[in-house]
């Protein structure tokens, strides 16, 4: 291909995916086929990702340290605050980095064993190279040491919004508040009946702290 016509086409694909009701995600994300915990057959973007918001994480079910680490964080922070969402408009999604030795079986005992049974929440398996595919879109550091060992991508976490177009990196032992803000950041606009809701509960919440305290506390 000339020079010309490389630079002419990479103009074109830059304005169709600025294009209102232009999927780019589809574009960016590798539509491979996986197998669940439950040995059913889905595709990653179709299947997974489309219309949804996902919680993105890197695990393998032999892991003794990040993985079961991460995944505890989650199951917490499902109880805590995610449960009326999951499963509705907010899901995760567990990818396996080692899938030669996790079938679907093996990721069912360690989802069991950590109490990710939860709804909304799937583990995934399928074949090296696709794994491999996606653990480098996602969580690529440039840097052949970290990129090259799958045991430093343990507990990894992408939040990814597809109807907006949207990821931000999360990290699964922040504090509750920053995980809720990451995923807050890939949150759907909110309508002005319910920022106008916000707005009042705050304000309420301000003049609870000035009665008590004499002012407004900042946490």
């Amino acid at each position: 291909m000339k020079r010309r016509e490389l630079f002419t086409g990479l103009g074109q694909t830059s304005a169709s995916v600025c294009k209102p009701g232009v999927r780019r995600m589809a574009n960016l994300i590798p539509n491979v086929l996986f197998r669940t915990q439950d040995n059913k057959e889905v595709r990653f973007y179709e299947d997974i990702i489309k219309d949804k918001q996902v919680i993105v994480m890197m695990m393998y079910a032999s892991c003794e340290t990040f993985c079961p680490a991460a995944t505890k964080r989650m199951v917490e922070l499902h109880h805590q605050a995610l449960a009326r969402r999951m499963g509705k408009d907010l899901f995760i999604a567990n990818i396996s980095l080692k899938p030669e030795e996790d079938d679907p079986a093996a990721l069912n005992a360690y989802a069991q064993m950590h109490g990710a049974l939860l709804p909304g929440w799937t583990f995934l398996t399928g074949d090296r190279y696709d794994v491999d595919t996606l653990r480098y879109k996602f969580f690529s550091h440039d840097h052949i040491g970290i990129d090259l060992d799958k045991d430093l991508h343990a507990g990894s976490m992408k939040v990814i919004n597809d109807s907006l177009g949207r990821w931000v990196h999360a990290d699964a032992f922040a504090s509750t508040r920053t995980l809720l803000d990451r995923i807050q950041w890939t949150d759907p606009p909110k309508s002005l009946a319910e920022r106008l809701q916000d707005n009042r509960r705050l304000q309420q919440q301000i003049e609870r702290e000035i009665e008590v305290y004499g002012y407004r506390k900042v946490v």
